[in-house]
């Protein structure tokens, strides 16, 4: 039995490198998104331990996103980015 979709906006997959920024700029992470849409995204790192809840994800290309953890397992997190919902 297939687990009914529960994202507003579908998502598409994604091979992007990006860097989780912790609150106060001081730490980062790289990690791969590995699917993406409007408002959130599935993101991969070594290790999902020392991200906190709310963090900042920039992409290669510059463009970032707050977001905020929905899911987490030790390698991946579901995050929803904050900004889109503000638009």
């Amino acid at each position: 039995m297939t687990q009914p979709e529960r994202r507003r906006q579908p998502r598409l997959r994604a091979l992007k490198a990006g860097r989780a920024i912790l609150p106060g700029g001081h730490s980062t992470f790289d990690c791969m998104i590995r699917n993406l849409s409007p408002v959130g995204a599935k993101v991969t790192f070594e290790s999902t331990v020392d991200i906190p809840q709310e963090f900042r994800l920039r992409f290669e290309d510059g463009t970032t996103h707050d977001c905020a953890v929905k899911w987490r397992k030790e390698r991946e997190l579901g995050v929803e980015f904050l900004d889109a919902l503000a638009g």
